[in-house]
């Protein structure tokens, strides 16, 4: 059974950056496409990112391009999500996924179906 389990949120200035890591167990995640999504409160999912199996492909909403860089070191089973410049409206719980029942990337929300529990990010003004 596979387990994701992101870290690496918390409380943050605008402007700021953090490092979102996304620990894989269970099965080597090597083969498959991962992704970030967020998830703001009363708001659906939203899909931020999307990765390759092997990192050399990736995918952003509109809303991240330039501020969020996804990327995956397949030796340690890890996906990581970097933030810059943080917005107040980057405030969600940001959560890792993996495409295990289908290939390629998945550039939406619903293309997903192992997801981590989430970690918290927030963003003061």
């Amino acid at each position: 059974q596979v387990q994701l389990v992101e870290s690496g949120g918390g409380l943050a200035d605008a402007g700021g950056s953090l490092r979102l890591p996304c620990a894989a167990s269970g099965r080597s995640l090597s083969s498959y496409g991962m992704g970030w999504a967020r998830e703001a409160p009363v708001k659906v999912r939203e899909f931020v990112a999307a990765i390759s199996w092997r990192g050399g492909s990736t995918v952003y909403a509109d809303s991240v391009k330039g501020r969020f860089t996804i990327s995956r070191d397949n030796a340690m089973n890890t996906l990581y999500l970097q933030i810059d410049s943080l917005k107040p409206e980057d405030t969600a719980v940001y959560c890792c996924a993996a495409r295990l029942r289908n290939y390629g990337l998945g550039t939406t929300a619903a293309a997903y179906d192992t997801w981590g529990q989430g970690t918290q990010v927030t963003v003061s003004s």
